[in-house]
């Protein structure tokens, strides 16, 4: 009895971190509409903001922001980009250097993603799996992202970041490995905006 309350700790962490890896050895393409909420760190609510997202593996995605305000983040394999319409402004930065232990490296970066975290189980709650990843880049911004998952589906997202602010993404009508077009990870910026490259 007592050998079977110490192993399944163990086992429940095996199987927490193991859906994580099958989804990513199996989701080659995602396509879903999200709600992301900010929270500082004090608890307050200082973003809520509603759109779709794409990724196609590894270092494709699309991110656009529709409400309230709107926002395109585009990775297109060699780049990210992202579009500010309001300010009539792009930002250009190599992928490499976004990705590293950063979330998105997690949707959408290569599969050996124990290169740039450690992996274990959260637990369950709000009636999804969670799994913990901590960045082993203590640079990247973040103190840890937690995955939540609805059987083999990603449901949710919560980042922790270096400052106390905690970003929650929901995803609703999600597909996994649809069909996506090229174009939708090719962004040509608009003629007349200003492009910033860092």
């Amino acid at each position: 009895m007592l050998l079977l309350l110490v192993l399944l700790p163990a086992s429940a962490q095996a199987d927490a971190v193991q859906r994580l890896r099958t989804f990513f050895d199996a989701t080659t393409a995602m396509r879903a509409e999200f709600r992301q909420v900010v929270h500082d760190s004090q608890g307050r609510k200082i973003q809520e903001v509603t759109g779709t997202m794409q990724l196609q593996r590894p270092g494709k995605f699309r991110w656009d922001y529709h409400a309230p305000y709107v926002q395109i983040i585009v990775g297109d394999g060699r780049n990210v980009w992202l579009y500010d319409p309001e300010l009539q402004q792009v930002t250009v930065r190599a992928l490499d250097r976004v990705l590293g232990s950063s979330p998105a490296a997690l949707l959408a970066g290569s599969r050996d993603i124990d290169r740039a975290f450690s992996l274990g189980d959260a637990g369950k709650a709000a009636g999804l799996e969670w799994v913990q990843a901590i960045p082993h880049d203590k640079e990247s911004g973040f103190d840890k992202v937690l995955l939540g998952f609805d059987g083999d589906t990603l449901a949710a997202m919560r980042m922790h970041d270096s400052f106390g602010q905690v970003t929650d993404i929901t995803f609703s009508a999600v597909e996994r490995n649809p069909r996506l077009a090229p174009s939708s990870f090719r962004f040509t910026p608009p003629a007349g905006v200003d492009v910033l490259r860092e």
